[in-house]
């Protein structure tokens, strides 16, 4: 009697009408149709079986499709057998007719005779096709597996094997993989993008979420097709959806309900076990997983690799498959289900509750982080095991506190969770909640924690651990003042923590050494502070305080800074770079920030934009003025640039957000910026009024300068001068006598001019100071040509004059395409007297001279004559009167 058969198993399933396009994937299941298997290979609900059929929609046309939908009832090789044959014969009819008599027989042959007759009848055909097993994971039998073995080592060219499965299939394919005969498709694969996310959501789903929204959900399904589907049918009708989707997690109960019933409750007792104790681990291998159980070395490794060929929404992190991970939802799931049926644990000596059980994985799993030196998740597992004591002491670590570690907002967390009562009774967590809220860069916060750790202490005891306590809390204190730029505040209390602190707290003892290195710098005293800093960096190498070294480093880099030694200071804020996880750490803004500066210094502008703009980026988290300095510092870029509308936006930014955190002492430097700005617009009265409104002696001296007002700015100067001598400033003494050489050209004592600058070109030739230069503008550049005639420092000079030719031409001019060949409005007569004297290099008090004229008239002449020709430098007006045949 012939067998029968269930013919909707033959049936490719009918695609929805609207579904998301995977053509990355579509293609990667074309170019695998030369070898002989394509495996995909993912947990449940990932879109294996709708992908299958979008990809034989498109491909119907060119090759046939053979697809058998399987069940556990297949696990018998002759009926698996039949419903083979009748699914080749969809494709080609007589396929096998010859076999299903033989099967029919009262004694078949061995299947490998029957299959030879097959492979032989496949042989014969003209179209190629593809044999496709949907849910294979279902087969058990390990004949069946022999029956896709044979096949797949005897396959004739025409055929290509397709296999969907949840779980790895029990045959070799390592010696496919060898052979390149073998395409796999993995959940990862077949996970949605970002891109697919939002179609499925707002195009198939027609949800209409926001990009937010549906980040949230990519982002919590890890593109799990199968929850966002579930997260979409559960957000329909849904009165508030921005509260369903924030709190959507594997515990919502059409999640809860697929995952119970698809994939939990298929497991056995020992693997249930196994999920719901080693749930509470972001992370696991088999060790870590050992010891939670309690189990035999060894039997969690093997139950891992049980659950990554079952694909039961494990993922790996690394490519020795050492630690893993579950699926964010799945995880979810599990912890719920943790709380709802705790699992048993074994040789403990009575029954505990559910809390209890939980507390003692935690407890276990903390015990093998620390016994492994992972100290921040040993903190992280104690801490949730609610074991105060241990917690502390794991915070401590071992002379390096966790806080230096990055370990700072966890701690915050953990401490802000404790009831008052708890925290009445350790005053020490005060202290380190202070330590921690000071590290994350929130210095404002720490003073109100330090006063409640105070008033904890008992003072009548002072005992060793007390002393040590009223250490650590002046160190915060003189680590705060640091921050404020109080020296006085800085000293007093770092020499009260030394006083105090227990000789061994070299971590603490660190902190204080570092903020006298402050006190040191805005005192000018570059030595002292060099020297504390290198302090700081020895001892945080012996101690491992990652986060003051990279502080020492950049700190250490500025002050190489104000003594003009920009490669030495470049080579040091990359040592600090260095010491962080990462580039993008918070911790490196200062890094970033300084080079920014070099970079810019340098002339190397699009370097230097990026590395200001990493400031901005990371310098938001902490509470400094940093930020400020950036955003001032791209104001400089953009005016380099001739980019006024960019700089006044940066300029209005960088006072937005000195007003949101009320950084009063970023006042002048804000003057300053708005002084350079208003320079570069013409607006030269309004600057000299802001920049003595403001206090700013250098600013006043530049504005005078550009205003005609040289005698002033020369008075003004000459006193700057000599006041940075005094103090020690040699990067602002530097900076002033530049300008002291231009003021002198401008006033017409070249002699004196060419003095300074030699001076300054000595002192900034080893630093490859440029911008210092440019930065002054034309006048300067016909200085340099003077110096440069006459053999002073012809090298760098050359350098120098080489970046002026470089410089935005079009400063001051009107946008490109306004320019004309002949001039708008011509030159008056004494304008044209002016530009023939300018011609034959003669200087503006030499100009005067001649045409009995103020040196405030000609450079007022000389300016309208640059307006008028569109020019910046005199060379580049006498070539432009030429031009146009003026001279």
């Amino acid at each position: 009697m012939a067998t029968p058969v269930l013919v909707t198993k033959l049936y490719i399933p009918e695609l929805r009408p609207k579904i998301v396009a995977r053509p990355r994937l579509i293609e990667r299941l074309n170019e695998g149709l030369h070898r002989k298997l394509t495996l995909l290979s993912a947990p449940a609900g990932s879109g294996k079986t709708t992908l299958v059929c979008e990809w034989a929609a498109q491909i119907r046309k060119d090759r046939g499709i053979a697809w058998l939908s399987l069940d556990t009832n297949d696990n018998d090789v002759h009926r698996f057998l039949i419903y083979l044959i009748f699914a080749l014969q969809t494709v080609e009819p007589d396929l096998g007719k010859s076999v299903l008599n033989l099967l029919e027989s009262p004694q078949p042959p061995p299947a490998e005779t029957l299959l030879t007759v097959i492979i032989n009848d496949i042989s014969s055909l003209k179209k190629s096709f593809v044999l496709v097993f949907d849910d294979y994971h279902l087969i058990s039998s390990p004949g069946i597996n022999n029956v896709l073995l044979f096949l797949l080592e005897h396959m004739p060219p025409q055929m290509h094997i397709l296999m969907t499965t949840r779980e790895e299939p029990d045959f070799p394919l390592s010696r496919l993989r060898a052979c390149d005969e073998i395409t796999e498709i993995r959940a990862h694969d077949l996970s949605f993008s970002l891109e697919e996310t939002t179609r499925f959501l707002n195009d198939v789903m027609e949800l209409g979420l926001s990009t937010e929204y549906v980040n949230i959900l990519e982002t919590r399904t890890e593109g799990w097709i199968a929850g966002l589907q579930l997260a979409a049918i559960s957000l329909r009708g849904k009165k508030d959806p921005d509260g369903f989707i924030q709190s959507f997690t594997g515990s919502h109960h059409y999640i809860l309900d697929y995952l119970v019933e698809e994939v939990i409750k298929q497991q056995p007792d020992d693997v249930k076990n196994f999920l719901l104790c080693t749930s509470i681990l972001d992370r696991f291998c088999g060790s870590l997983c050992d010891a939670v159980l309690n189990s035999p070395e060894g039997f969690s490794q093997t139950t891992i690799a049980r659950l990554e060929q079952a694909n039961l929404f494990l993922i790996p992190l690394d490519n020795e498959r050492r630690w893993y991970r579950y699926h964010h939802l799945f995880a979810d799931l599990l912890r719920q289900q943790l709380h709802q049926k705790p699992p048993i644990l074994a040789s403990l000596s009575r029954e505990l509750t559910e809390s209890e059980i939980e507390a003692e994985l935690h407890l276990r799993a903390s015990q093998w982080y620390e016994k492994n030196g992972l100290e921040i998740e040993a903190f992280q597992h104690a801490a949730a095991a609610s074991d105060i004591e241990r917690a502390e002491r794991l915070i401590e670590g071992k002379g390096m506190p966790l806080p230096f570690r990055g370990a700072a907002a966890p701690v915050i967390q953990w401490i802000g969770s404790l009831p008052k009562e708890i925290l009445d009774c350790h005053p020490s967590l005060r202290v380190t909640d202070a330590l921690c809220t000071m590290v994350s860069g929130h210095p404002s916060l720490v003073e109100s924690k330090l006063k409640e750790a105070e008033s904890l202490l008992d003072v009548t005891s002072m005992d060793e651990k007390t002393c040590d306590l009223i250490g650590q809390i002046a160190a915060l204190r003189g680590l705060v003042a640091a921050s404020q730029n109080n020296v006085e505040a800085i000293i007093s209390q770092s020499n009260r923590a030394l006083t105090f602190l227990h000789p061994q707290n070299q971590s603490v003892r660190t902190i204080t050494t570092y903020s006298l290195g402050v006190a040191y710098e805005l005192q000018n005293d570059h030595e002292a502070a060099a020297r504390a800093y290198q302090d700081v960096i020895n001892l945080a190498k012996t101690s491992g305080n990652t986060m003051f070294a990279l502080a020492a480093h950049s700190s250490l880099a500025d002050v190489q800074i104000a003594e003009n030694k920009l490669h030495q200071a470049f080579e040091t804020y990359n040592q600090a770079m260095a010491l962080a996880d990462k580039p993008t750490h918070w911790t490196t803004y200062d890094p970033h920030y300084g080079l920014a500066r070099i970079l810019y210094e340098w002339n190397n502008l699009d370097e230097a934009h990026s590395h200001a703009d990493d400031c901005i980026r990371l310098a938001p988290q902490v509470e400094c003025g940093t930020v400020v300095s950036a955003k001032i510092l791209l104001l400089r870029l953009y005016l380099a640039r001739n980019d006024v509308k960019s700089a006044a936006n940066a300029l209005e930014e960088a006072h937005v957000i000195a007003n949101e955190r009320s950084l009063t002492d970023c006042a002048s430097i804000l003057s300053e910026a708005r002084v350079d700005l208003l320079l570069h617009q013409g607006r030269f009265a309004e600057a000299v009024e802001l920049a003595e409104k403001s206090g700013l002696p250098e600013s006043l001296a530049r504005s005078y300068l550009a205003a005609g007002n040289d005698e002033s700015a020369l008075s003004l100067l000459e006193s700057l001068r000599w006041k940075m001598v005094e103090v020690n400033r040699p990067d602002q003494r530097l900076r002033i006598m530049t300008l002291q050489a231009v003021a002198l050209y401008e006033h017409g004592e070249l002699e004196k001019a060419l003095r300074i600058l030699t001076e300054v070109l000595e002192e900034a030739k080893p630093g490859g100071f440029i911008r210092l230069f440019l930065d002054e503008g034309e006048k300067m550049g016909e200085l340099l040509e003077i110096a440069q005639s006459r053999g002073i420092n012809p090298e760098y000079t050359s350098i120098l004059l080489a970046a002026f030719t470089e410089e935005p031409s079009d400063k001051g001019k009107k946008p490109a395409g306004e320019e004309n060949q002949s001039l708008i409005e011509p030159l008056s007569p004494r304008e044209l007297d002016v530009l023939r004297l300018i011609a034959r290099g003669l200087s503006n008090k030499e100009i005067g001279s001649r045409l009995f004229l103020a040196l405030p008239t000609v450079k007022g002449y000389t300016r309208i004559i640059f307006n008028k020709l569109h020019v910046q430098r005199r060379t580049e007006a006498v070539a432009r009167a030429q031009e146009l045949g003026l001279l």
